[in-house]
């Protein structure tokens, strides 16, 4: 690897999370109303009271938040503030600083779809390249039309349809929520597997809804690797099937699944929204989803920059192991 190839690729980095600080700071100011005095018109909504002067307070708070300053001055401190980790004070759950709801809420996604899309990843790949290769057996065929119906259908339909057979019917998961309630987080074998019970289902209709399109890209780029020069002469030489196929067929056609593996990764938190809402799941994509509801824009910056760097992040990475993954690529063009 070149110092000049790495530099070319940290300036790429820096230049999209500039562009994604931006753009996340921008959009937020962009939205229409005053989402103080929305806040607080919607705690004094669920309070049942009132209060003298809406106006009065929100200026007060503004001016708490730095939201009375000019644009530029939010910008420039909103940069300092990202440097430092710190995406200011939830409107809706005053004084709750941002940081930390994320920082609660990261281990549960990153715990849950994490674990799911490595699953399914794994799962899928080796399946569909089951089905590309000569000799597969007819059962493992036959599981083709079941996992592309269920990759048809999306993940909160699929969770749905569990709820409904597994909780309702025949009770043998709980129905959502990341541990029992009431009950408190510690380093038990009972929080355990509280923790594993309550997951298993949002983890499970991702598993289910994402097999299929795993199996079906790489069935299609191991036929199309089956025919190069290097696969017939392996055969030639009288390799094993099993090196053939795993070294010389799967390792090559692996290298655009990669690349969506990464995106999906990034993307991981947008893609399981409903999955955490539908089953409570106290995980980013509930969080964003309560924040949208609530206009706390402060929680919806800071989950959407986490998101757009987690992606930025993610690409750099695969852009550095590509070469390893495939030796016919090189850092530096020839």
């Amino acid at each position: 690897m070149t110092l000049a190839y790495l530099s070319r690729r940290v300036g790429m980095l820096l230049l999209i999370i500039f562009v994604a600080v931006t753009v996340n700071f921008m959009i937020a100011r962009l939205m229409p109303g005053d989402p103080v005095e929305n806040a607080i018109n919607r705690l004094v909504a669920a309070g049942g009271g009132s209060v003298g002067n809406v106006q009065e307070i929100a200026a007060a708070y503004r001016a708490e938040l730095g939201l009375d300053e000019s644009v530029w001055k939010q910008y420039l401190a909103y940069w300092v503030n990202v440097f430092q980790f710190d995406f200011g004070t939830s409107l809706v759950h005053y004084p709750a600083r941002v940081s930390h709801i994320i920082w609660a809420a990261l281990p549960w996604t990153i715990g849950l779809l994490g674990i799911a899309t490595v699953i399914s990843f794994s799962v899928g790949i080796l399946l569909g390249a089951a089905l590309g290769w000569p000799g597969t057996p007819k059962f493992v065929k036959a599981l083709v039309p079941v996992f592309l119906l269920t990759a048809a259908v999306p993940y909160f339909l699929i969770g749905m349809v569990l709820i409904f057979f597994v909780v309702v019917t025949y009770r043998v998961f709980p129905s959502g929520g990341g541990y029992t309630f009431g009950s408190e987080l510690r380093a038990d074998w009972p929080t355990v597997q509280s923790v594993f019970m309550h997951a298993v289902l949002p983890a499970l209709s991702i598993i289910l809804s994402s097999i299929g399109s795993w199996a079906l890209g790489m069935r299609g780029m191991l036929i199309s690797t089956l025919g190069e020069d290097y696969i017939t002469l392996a055969q030639a030489r009288g390799l094993p099937k099993t090196r053939i196929f795993l070294w010389y067929g799967v390792r090559n056609s692996l290298l655009p699944q990669l690349t969506a593996l990464a995106i999906l990764l990034g993307h991981a938190v947008s893609g399981a929204v409903l999955v955490e809402v539908i089953f409570s799941y106290p995980g980013l994509g509930f969080r964003l989803f309560e924040a949208i509801n609530g206009k706390d824009f402060f929680v919806v910056q800071g989950i959407v920059l986490i998101l757009a760097i987690s992606i930025a992040v993610a690409m750099f990475a695969l852009d550095l192991l590509y070469p390893l993954i495939d030796p016919r690529i090189r850092y530096q063009s020839r």
